[in-house]
Parts: C-alpha cells; sequence; structure tokens
C-alpha cells in the first residue's frame, strides 16, 4: 500500500485507526475521509491529509481517490447495532449502498479494500460457543443483515472482477480514546468510566451473557496485518473470525474490582440491548486467521483492564485538570 483512504475516519474505529496507519506509513499517505459536520481535529486534523468523503455520494470517494492517488480503502463507514436497529434505512444506505459505491471505485482504480464485519453477522441459529468460521449466518437485525450482506458482496467483487477485498468479523471493541456511540457491547467500555470516576455502574445487558470482546490496539493491528497479509495465503478473505477474550458483565466486574476495591455495580436489563446480545456468539473460533495470515492478540481480560484504568485514570484527570484551569 502507498496510499490510504480511510472512509468514516471520525468514527469509534475509524479514529484511531486513522492514527495507527500513520504511525505504519506516514501522515502524509493516509487521507482522513469525513462527513461535513463530523470533520477531524486535534492531533488527526494536524497530522495528514483529511478530505470531505460521503460513503453514499460516488462522486465524493472518486474524487478523493483519484486526487491522492488512492490504491487502498479501509471503509469503516456504518451505524452501530442498536442505531441501525432505529434507523434501518439509513443503516442499509451506509452500509450496503455504500459499499457498492466504494467496490466499483476500486475495481475502475484498481484499489484494495477492507470493509469489517463483525459478530453481529450472526444470528439466534448459529453455533453460540466457538462459533466456527463457516456456519450459518440468519441475523435478526438490520445491523447484521447489511454486515452479512457486506461479507457476500466483496467476496463477489473479489471473484467476479479480481477486486483485492478483505474483512475480518470484529466482536466487541473496547477502547480508552473514543467514547461509545451506540453499540451492544459498549457496557463494556462505560464500566471502566464508571470505576475511574467512583460511580455506581448500571448494567444494561443481564449476568451471565457472554459476548465475544477485543481491545481496540488488538482490533487496528488485526485490520492493518490482514491488509498486509500475503494473499495467495487467504482463503477466507470475507470475513475471517477473530477472538481475544469472552467474558459476562459479572467477569468484567470482577476484573475491574481486583484493581478498584468497592466498585459498585447493578442491572438494569435494556430489552433491545439484550435481544440482541442474545443473538451474538459466545465466542468465535478464529482458527482460520491464525493459520491462515497469522492473528494473535496482545491482550487479555486482566491485561486490558489494567491499561484502560490506567489510561483513563490519566484522561480524566486531564480534561478535570482544562476545566479547572
Amino acid at each position: 500500500m502507498k496510499n490510504i483512504l480511510v472512509i468514516g475516519a471520525t468514527g469509534q474505529i475509524g479514529s484511531e485507526l486513522t492514527m495507527e496507519l500513520r504511525k505504519h506509513y506516514g501522515g502524509a499517505h493516509v487521507v482522513a475521509g469525513y462527513i461535513p459536520g463530523a470533520a477531524p481535529t486535534g492531533e488527526l486534523k494536524e497530522s495528514g491529509p483529511s478530505v470531505v468523503v460521503d460513503v453514499t455520494d460516488a462522486t465524493t470517494i472518486e474524487s478523493a481517490v483519484r486526487n491522492y492517488s488512492i490504491d487502498a480503502i479501509y471503509n469503516m463507514a456504518a451505524l452501530l447495532s442498536v442505531v441501525a436497529e432505529s434507523k434501518p434505512a439509513l443503516a442499509w444506505k451506509i452500509g450496503i449502498d455504500g459499499l457498492w459505491n466504494v467496490l466499483e471505485l476500486a475495481r475502475a482504480y484498481r484499489c484494495s479494500v477492507f470493509t469489517p464485519s463483525s459478530i453481529g453477522s450472526f444470528g439466534p441459529e448459529t453455533p453460540h460457543f466457538m462459533t466456527p468460521q463457516d456456519t450459518t449466518q440468519r441475523p435478526r437485525t438490520m445491523y447484521g443483515v447489511t454486515k452479512v450482506s457486506t461479507e457476500l458482496l466483496s467476496d463477489y467483487y473479489f471473484h467476479k472482477y479480481g477486486v483485492d477485498t478483505r474483512s475480518v468479523r470484529f466482536p466487541g471493541i473496547i477502547s480508552n480514546v473514543t467514547p461509545p456511540g451506540g453499540g451492544t457491547t459498549d457496557y463494556a467500555v462505560d464500566i471502566y468510566y464508571a470505576a475511574v470516576r467512583g460511580d455506581k455502574f448500571v448494567c444494561p445487558i443481564k449476568e451471565g451473557t457472554l459476548m465475544d470482546m477485543m481491545y481496540m490496539p488488538d482490533a487496528l493491528h488485526a485490520a492493518i496485518s490482514l491488509m498486509e497479509a500475503d494473499s495467495s495465503r487467504l482463503i477466507h478473505r470475507n470475513a475471517f473470525n477473530i477472538a481475544s477474550m469472552s467474558f459476562a458483565p459479572e467477569t468484567i466486574y470482577a476484573s475491574i474490582c481486583k484493581q478498584v476495591p468497592g466498585f459498585e455495580m447493578v442491572y438494569n436489563v435494556d430489552s433491545l440491548k439484550q435481544t440482541i446480545a442474545d443473538s451474538w456468539p459466545d465466542s468465535m473460533d478464529d482458527a482460520c486467521a491464525r493459520s491462515e495470515w497469522d492473528w494473535q492478540p496482545s491482550y487479555n481480560l486482566e491485561s486490558m483492564t489494567t491499561d484502560m484504568l490506567e489510561k483513563l485514570q490519566k484522561k480524566l484527570l486531564n480534561k478535570a485538570t482544562i476545566v479547572s484551569q
């Protein structure tokens, strides 16, 4: 890859992915594509070029691809799971109509394309424990429907037109940088903020609900390393299961309590989030990713908890210092 366009570069994953890509390839070679009203700020703005790119408007994508000689696109534009259920038409427009635009331009300009899928691409009929790479995918949410369609459409463009499409099925992503934005797994970020602030945490997911999770540094590593992988080794391009840890709310709570004694958690279950969570895998089998491109996570629950608490304590202390000045 020489020049990279990140579509959705100011989003939940896109903002951190853009910065990580700039560390790898140099700021000038990674273009942050954003929608009007969501322009980059701070380091994201200052560390490299940025341009308006609306995934639903092919002309804006083509302009960026042509003007910056783009040869790789990370298409991160999507609505998160809970938001997608309240706006299904928009979720389809961004997720599928937008992907069509990206793939057509990738075909014309010979770009490689990364478009993430999700554990949401599975459904109630999918085996929940160690979900296989190849298995039943019958989701009952619009978010899930768009993710399955993403996988199929990306595979179609690879087999039909030779477009180098690649993807992973992200589990829930936990970040100390980007705040939650409407995902089913967001509780696993909120709980750390509550612990650092000394607040009682109200958990919207019921006790015993297992879901696959991943710390953001591992998620970024997966996206970049897959795009750098030897194409000849890849069998399951769209999309690879990747896994790091699986836990229920009481497990992450216990992990935090080891370092924050006296931290309290109660349950107030959100019916929509719980229904979505119940339809997702408890854990995914990522053997294909490990064998085809040497995927390997670096964090488990304990090491992530330590890092999250340290980073959030510094982050919230800095904010409090700025406000008091």
